[in-house]
């Protein structure tokens, strides 16, 4: 169930994000902001039943709200028009955003309490870990 993702989950590693952000394109600077930067990820549910997941740092907020299994079109933290799904499959939250021809996929699990978000484009992973802020 999507429950156990709802909250404030705060940013303790990011690992290999330079190398993935390189890898979708992002270019020197923003990478450079993206790499000092440790957002709270927020998630919850509306009164309509979307998802709102918000990404929330002193450089940029970003929030998207969508419904499981359902496309939408998403403006990423740097700037790029995607269409994404997100879906829910062996009690992961999987992202997936296309645009130009590419592809990622952002796969959310908790692992013992944490929230793991892995990031995939091609052969590059990075790992993010957040803790549940009380």
């Amino acid at each position: 169930m999507v429950e156990k993702f709802m909250g404030t989950w705060k940013m303790t590693t990011s690992d290999n994000f330079d190398e993935y952000m390189k890898a979708i394109g992002v270019g020197f600077a923003t990478r450079q902001v993206g790499n000092r930067t440790k957002p709270n990820l927020v998630l919850c549910v509306d009164d309509q039943g979307l998802i709102c997941m918000k990404s929330q740092s002193t450089f940029k907020t970003t929030e998207i709200k969508f419904k499981l299994n359902e496309s939408f079109e998403e403006t990423t933290a740097d700037d790029r028009k995607t269409m994404t799904v997100v879906t829910l499959e062996n009690g992961k939250l999987l992202q997936k955003q296309t645009w130009d021809g590419k592809e990622t996929t952002i796969e959310r699990e908790i692992t013992d309490g944490k929230l793991i978000t892995k990031c995939t484009m091609g052969d590059v992973v990075a790992v993010r870990t957040y803790v549940k802020e009380a």
